[in-house]
């Protein structure tokens, strides 16, 4: 019972450990290129599998599929985005199922393996803004960030009444 109890807690310490992408995926992707790079000439990678990641900042559902618009932001070594201010750029995911807005809304983390697909032009504000554009192949959502990391998460119970209803003074 001891060694089926040892078993268990190593493999659930090594899926707790994991890569945010598949092995599968993560053998495949290129790592060799910088985002700075892609962004700069998207053409000369077409085809290439990479892994990026960052925070959402829209979401379009259409026909065909999802777009994604990310904010670039580096990736740690579980491939999870960096909470950080600093950005090599946006770019584009294109997913051909549909993804809840309300589920990949903007300010979520999210990592993508996908192909490259080339660049697309599209306005950001009041600028032409050239876009590296991913295929999705593989996609991680990540938990939303507490407001306040370092803060402890409590309420006050002489301040707060779960039932909504106004406490008297």
């Amino acid at each position: 019972m001891k060694r089926i109890s040892l078993v268990f807690g190593v493999v659930v310490l090594l899926n707790g450990c994991s890569y945010s992408i598949s092995p599968e995926m993560v053998e495949k992707a290129d790592k060799t290129i910088p985002f700075e790079a892609l962004r700069s000439d998207p053409e000369s990678f077409k085809g290439r599998t990479l892994i990026l990641g960052g925070t959402i900042a829209h979401i379009t559902n259409t026909k065909q599929g999802t777009l994604l618009e990310v904010v670039q932001k580096s990736l740690d070594y579980w491939g999870k985005p960096e909470r950080t201010d600093k950005s090599g750029g946006r770019f584009l995911v294109f997913h051909p199922g549909y993804l809840d807005a309300m589920v990949y809304s903007p300010g979520r983390g999210i990592t993508v393996a996908g192909e490259v697909e080339g660049s697309k032009q599209k306005a950001l504000g009041e600028i032409d803004y050239s876009y590296p554009v991913l295929l999705s192949r593989e996609l991680k959502l990540w938990e939303r960030e507490r407001q306040s990391p370092g803060q402890p998460a409590w309420w006050d119970p002489l301040l707060y009444d779960p039932h909504g209803q106004a406490r008297p003074n």
